[in-house]
């Protein structure tokens, strides 16, 4: 991690539609592709999605992103939320879970090196 450019973390968590179940999984297959196609145009956004529905509360997936630029992260969501996955709507925003890495270490740096 470079010292310079904080490293933030962002869950997304996600509700599927029983529409989106309801689809032939050849046609998920085809959404789904759409999804990485838009993820692979912003390589600055590390992108992992993970199936919750056997765990989660309120929720049925979500996905950790990683960047250095929240704005980068934004057009990223941006470019997603405009997929047929959330117009037609076939999952849910449920909620944004936000952190900075090392961010009480960062703050103590920036205090000890105050002048």
């Amino acid at each position: 991690m470079s010292e310079s450019r904080p490293r933030y973390v962002i869950v997304v968590l996600l509700e599927f539609e029983p529409a989106w179940l309801a689809l032939p999984r050849e046609r998920r297959n085809e959404v789904a592709a759409g999804l990485q196609a838009i993820v692979a145009r912003h390589p600055e956004v590390l992108v992992r999605w993970f199936d919750a529905d056997a765990f989660g509360r309120g929720y049925t997936d979500f996905v950790v992103c990683e960047c250095s630029d929240l704005e980068r992260y934004h057009f990223l969501w941006e470019e997603l939320r405009d997929s047929i996955l959330f117009t037609t709507p076939y999952a849910r925003l449920k909620d944004v879970v936000l952190g900075l890495e090392r961010g009480y270490q960062r703050y103590e740096a920036s205090v000890a090196a105050a002048p």
